[in-house]
């Protein structure tokens, strides 16, 4: 018998929450990949005024890409029957996820000073 307690610690609630955590990733990812594109596009119009290239919207290819791929792997371990590539699975979507989230971060950083500096 499985309990919603914090302390079960049973495989059930544990299998639960990886699948909790997957879905998560995967509707997470597929909404930042939009995000990047939605950027991308508002990029694209701001550098088209200035008459100046950034590096920017290439990055955030990158990171739309990157978003894209844990996307996908999130979507897999979903759809996989097997525990243990299941959550091998997961462990690298959520490594690809933090790495995008981080990349994200860098990107705003360089967006935000390569805009004020011209």
């Amino acid at each position: 018998m499985t309990t919603d307690n914090p302390g079960d610690t049973s495989d059930t609630s544990r299998a639960r929450l990886d699948h909790d955590i997957c879905v998560h990733i995967f509707t997470a990812s597929a909404a930042m990949v939009g995000v990047c594109l939605t950027v991308i596009g508002i990029l694209r119009v701001v550098i088209s005024l200035r008459k100046e290239d950034l590096l920017g919207d290439d990055l955030l290819a990158v990171n739309a890409m990157l978003y894209l791929a844990s996307c996908l792997v999130s979507y897999w371990a979903l759809r996989t029957r097997n525990l243990g590539r299941n959550h091998r699975l997961e462990r690298i979507a959520d490594a690809i996820f933090l790495v995008s989230l981080v990349f994200t971060a860098v990107n705003a950083g360089f967006i935000t000073w390569a805009i004020s500096a011209s």
